[in-house]
């Protein structure tokens, strides 16, 4: 991939990406139904998202997300990709990826405005990752919608934060709940794990 089309913009014989979503540009209303717009800081990047609520909200303590936010954490709303619709400036496009450092677009990666180098999206093979402080929620039932439900990765924050949401030492439901989660989740939990053992201990038995 050269330089033109890790920027987004168009190389003939190379810009069949363009139609595929996430990177799905200028749908009409009539073929997309625009429930909430968003955009960088400079403007040159503009967003609709047609789903209502995100699949989830998530607050991330990783260093990654530390490191490329320039922030204790990062506040990201999971959307399916085809939820998005570029409405002005996909060609204002940059990706990077965290893992091997390039700038190719290669999955997953996190993309950027190429201006005013706003986080737009954490890009995964099925799924993106967008930032509610981009979008325009402008009630407080949207607001309520977009309102995190987990923090990840808490055992790497640089801040506690006491607002009792479940905080997970990982990944969420990959790992341990730690600190003021919610004590009758905490509890689930290790009821789910003890079902875990037990039935892992049955299975090398009738082995």
């Amino acid at each position: 991939m050269d330089n033109n089309q890790a920027r987004g913009e168009s190389t003939e014989g190379l810009s069949a990406w363009k139609k595929r979503a996430p990177y799905r540009i200028y749908e009409s209303n009539e073929n997309f139904n625009a429930r909430y717009e968003a955009e960088c800081h400079c403007g040159r990047v503009k967003y609709q998202l047609s789903r209502k609520e995100p699949l989830d909200s998530k607050l991330c303590h990783c260093t990654t997300c530390q490191t490329q936010h320039a922030a204790p954490f990062q506040w990201a709303a999971i959307f399916h990709k085809e939820d998005i619709n570029f409405a002005k400036g996909h060609h204002e496009l940059e990706w990077y990826d965290p893992t091997s450092k390039s700038i190719e677009h290669k999955l997953p990666c996190k993309v950027r405005c190429a201006y005013c180098h706003s986080p737009i999206m954490d890009e995964g093979r099925n799924m993106i990752l967008l930032f509610p402080s981009l979008i325009k929620l402008k009630d407080d039932e949207a607001k309520a919608l977009f309102k995190p439900r987990c923090h990840m990765f808490y055992g790497q924050r640089v801040m506690d934060i006491p607002d009792g949401l479940p905080k997970w030492s990982g990944l969420s439901e990959e790992s341990d709940l730690i600190e003021d989660s919610p004590p009758d989740l905490v509890r689930e939990r290790e009821r789910k794990r003890e079902d875990e053992r037990n039935e892992r201990f049955k299975k090398g038995e009738n082995e």
